[in-house]
């Protein structure tokens, strides 16, 4: 069933499969002229960059590397990435072969080979991205997505071995979930020190810093997710644990809320934080972090304090609201549908939440590419095709839990007993624009519940086919099994899957989990996970400035129609209203049996009041989760509605209005007053008269202007006041608030400040604009005189402008916003490709990405993902 045709990936697409996925040769210096490689072209420990190219010379171990845009590159062999793969098709021979390699006969294994590749081929099945980076090729690396360690010991020995297992699984390429629940809060009593404990949060953070550390097959760092229960003490500290910089950095927060919570919530009842009583002799060994058990054993608890259900309500809906986080998991309602509910419940998911897991529970995941399943002679989706690679598939994940190897024996002893697998899709949102169907409209919710059902109908029905011929997972019981919420659901819509069940068993205790799929997802070039399109127009810099690209569907279609619009049924992420994208995603976790990936994206006028209807509407309509993220939302950390155009001229208004009455926000005149308090100490007189000679003091008025200049990190406003006439101060507003690009930009704004007041101002604006004219980074912006290389060298262009135009008298009004025009096609196209839509671009900036440096880190589907080398915190 194998084919000649060659698969060419290109561009990004390229990268990510050759960085990612494809086969690696532990010993580049195998490398030879005609090889295609990835060369490293930015040899910087923080952030390297990488670009494919081939070998076109070698002499010893220097290599000249042509790279796919025509440049050379001289290199030593050991900076090479090497791939014994080369193409998709070497890879679906791997994979096909690997997971067909534990069938019990060689006939078995011929025939599953075959199909397997059958449904490899072109893409129809996406391995998940430890599947298609270790099957075959390694026996150290895990094929497994998801872990959930079981909630740490309450003690130092117990969160140090928790933190030794998290490493040891990440190392291996897993993300993983940790529910704090079960350490006491802070400042509870601990026996054994004659002290007090500092509380599961800053454990948590403890958790963040390694995940932090840990570089994953040196493409990616560690994934963490850390959840805590509605019930903890610490909890309204575990909420706002991220507004308070460099605590928890590197982990996704979510808090699992019970149904007896929401009831508080929405009926105004009191809630108590309670703990269990540490005083008793077996607490260590029997405390586990599941205060039911706790409570049913007659055991005791401690009182904390009450408080109201919706000030904790309120606090996690305005912490969402300002930063995306915390999520929010309903997790006794998760568990109540979940299949395991008899035997292994539910503790924490993993770091996008797509599955729920027990203590020392695994998943594998893959995706459906439903791109590839659309009828275009009949308009219509491809049943029979959708059919048989959903029944290939479950048997493909099935085995791969045997084709795996374990590092913990605790992880092969939960997931031999459960078989817990997870099919998903891509590419939804480009098979609706093929059927016309407007994502989140009522018709499309329909067609969901239809989609969705079938896959699940059908994946079910293959698991139980399995069941018959190698036997049930050991930890099912018929009739608990076919009681969770999920299969009263499932058996009263297919009673034929119900059937097939009790007359041969299920091989798998959970099916269907829709991952995010970011990475698989960019590099097979579809719509990602169950999202629309995040936009259709983009820019991707290059060397030559922006470059106008489409999304291909959406290119097809305005070639085939020059002149007009997109129609309706091109939708994107922010063209939907927020309840369109919880209903879609309630209709599809009707199908889900573990969870969903899913962003609620809002504009940037969502109200906290918007956002709190937002998420009681997901627990109404029986999502297991729930995040948000709104527009620009971290842009500040004061509340705003807004919308972000107004907010962003605002904000630059506002700033030299603020800079003219008192020159700083009360953080940075705060900082320049302890620094003049701060530089004379320790000094003689004469050197403190000397000084202060030197130093300009800062009176209480200045005036001045600010400069809107386009950067490679979105745009810029400058204010620069005077003093005297001359430049004295500077504040910078780049980037959002928590971002490294917002923190470097208020450092440098900082820095000139001090370095305008101190000496000769003269001499010190020509020599700042010296020095910072020029620098460049890792992109840049515009063309000729317009061309900004960087924020430093915007700053110089903003006050080579500034004194130009000439000093103000500091009695004149100072003009609100003097603006440097970078080309508008320019300014669009930072726009657009910062989220925007074709139907409203916006300015969003951009953060670094910790994997190859640029300025491309967005926020799409909840996580942190690379535009330029796909790069995603979650996947």
């Amino acid at each position: 069933m194998k084919t000649v045709q060659k698969h060419r990936l290109e561009g990004l697409s390229e990268k990510i499969f050759l960085d990612r996925y494809a086969w690696k040769n532990p010993d580049p210096s195998h490398a030879k002229v005609g090889d295609v490689v990835l060369v490293l072209t930015k040899d910087d420990p923080k952030f390297p960059t990488k670009e494919v190219g081939e070998i076109v010379a070698r002499e010893g171990r220097t290599v000249t590397v042509k790279t796919r845009s025509g440049e050379l590159v001289e290199s030593d062999v050991e900076k090479l990435t090497l791939n014994i793969e080369k193409t998709p098709e070497e890879m679906w021979d791997r994979l096909a072969t690997a997971m067909a390699s534990v069938e019990a006969t060689p006939e078995l294994q011929q025939e599953w080979e075959e199909k397997f590749r059958h449904i490899l081929y072109d893409w129809k099945l996406v391995p998940g991205g430890r599947i298609a980076a270790g099957a075959g090729a390694s026996e150290e690396l895990t094929l497994f997505n998801c872990y959930v360690i079981p909630s740490p010991k309450d003690s130092r020995g117990g969160i140090m071995e928790t933190l030794s297992e998290m490493t040891e699984i990440m190392a291996r390429g897993g993300g993983v979930g940790i529910n704090l629940s079960s350490l006491r809060p802070r400042r509870a009593v601990v026996k054994g020190v004659n002290g007090s404990s500092s509380g599961a949060v800053s454990w948590g953070g403890l958790f963040s810093y390694t995940t932090g550390l840990i570089e994953q097959g040196g493409s990616r760092r560690g994934a963490l997710m850390l959840m805590l229960n509605d019930w903890h003490p610490d909890v309204l500290d575990f909420i706002t644990v991220k507004q308070t910089m460099g605590q928890v950095t590197n982990a996704n927060l979510s808090v699992c809320v019970s149904n007896a919570f929401m009831k508080a919530v929405k009926e105004d009842l009191d809630w108590d934080l309670v703990f269990p009583d540490t005083t008793y002799e077996d607490y260590n060994e029997v405390w586990d972090g599941d205060l039911a058990k706790w409570q049913a054993a007659g055991r005791k608890v401690v009182h904390y304090r009450t408080v109201k259900a919706r000030e904790i309500w309120h606090t996690i809906i305005e912490s969402a609201w300002k930063s995306a986080e915390p999520g929010v998991v309903f997790m006794e309602y998760y568990n109540q549908m979940s299949n395991s509910w008899y035997f292994n419940p539910i503790i924490c998911t993993n770091p996008c939440g797509e599955q729920g897991l027990p203590g020392w529970g695994v998943c594998n995941l893959s995706a459906m590419n439903l791109s590839k399943f659309y009828d275009e002679e009949n308009h219509d989706v491809a049943w029979e095709d959708l059919a048989t690679t959903t029944r290939f598939s479950v048997r493909f994940l099935d085995n791969v839990i045997s084709k795996t190897p374990y590092h913990f024996e605790e992880n092969e002893k939960n997931q031999k007993k459960e078989r817990r697998v997870g099919l998903g899709t891509m590419g939804l949102a480009e098979l609706m624009i093929k059927l016309n169907i407007r994502y989140g409209s009522p018709e499309s919710l329909e067609f969901l519940d239809k989609l969705y059902g079938f896959i699940a109908k059908e994946a079910y029905l293959a698991s139980a086919d399995i069941a018959a011929e190698k036997g049930s997972f050991p930890a099912f019981e018929t009739d608990k099994y076919l009681q969770s919420g999920f299969m009263k659901v499932m058996t009263e819509v297919y009673p034929e899957v119900g059937e097939a069940i009790r007359e041969k068993g299920i091989r798998n205790v959970t099916i269907i989990t829709q991952a995010p799929t970011g990475s698989t997802g960019t590099m097979v070039g579809t719509s990602t996970g169950i999202e629309p399109y995040f936009a259709f127009k983009y820019y991707r810099q290059s060397r030559l400035g922006f470059d106008e690209q489409f999304v291909p569907i959406a290119k097809d279609w305005m070639d085939t129609h020059p002149g007009e619009e997109l129609p309706d049924y091109f939708v994107t992420a922010m063209d939907l209203s927020a309840e369109d994208h919880i209903r879609a995603q309630a209709a599809i976790q009707r199908w889900v049996d573990s969870s969903i990936s899913k962003t609620a994206n809002c504009p940037s006028d969502f109200t906290v009041e918007e956002t709190k209807r937002l998420y009681e509407l997901a627990f109404d309509l029986g999502c297991k989760g729930v995040t948000i993220y709104r527009d620009g939302s971290r842009d500040t950390q004061v509340l705003q509605t807004e919308k972000k155009e107004d907010k962003t001229e605002a904000k630059a208004a506002e700033t030299t209005e603020t800079a003219s009455e008192s020159g700083a926000s009360a953080d940075e005149q705060a900082a320049l007053n302890g620094l003049d308090q701060s530089l004379p100490v320790n000094v003689s007189p004469e050197q403190k008269k000397v000084f202060d000679n030197k130093y300009k003091r800062r009176p209480q008025v200045l005036h001045g202007a600010t400069y809107k200049i386009n950067t490679p990190f979105g745009m810029a406003y400058i204010t620069i006041n005077d003093l005297h006439g001359i430049p004295a101060e500077i504040f910078l507003n780049v980037g959002k608030a928590g971002s490294d690009v917002f923190a470097m930009a208020e450092a440098l704004g900082r820095v000139c400040s001090l370095f305008l007041r101190y000496g000769d101002h003269g001499e010190k604006v020509e020599l700042l604009i010296k020095h910072l004219k020029g620098i460049g980074g890792s992109g840049a912006i515009g063309f000729g005189p317009n061309r900004v290389e960087s924020i430093a060298d915007a700053v110089a262009k903003a006050l080579e402008t500034h004194v130009q135009n000439g000093p103000y008298d500091d009695h004149d009004p100072a003009p609100v916003a003097a603006t440097i025009a970078h080309h508008d096609d320019h300014t669009a196209a930072a726009e657009s490709h910062n989220g925007g839509s074709h139907s409203h671009a916006h300015v969003t900036s951009r953060d670094l990405c910790p994997s190859c440096g640029s300025a491309s880190l967005l926020n799409v589907e909840g996580c942190k993902t690379c535009s330029n080398c796909g790069y995603s915190k979650c996947s």
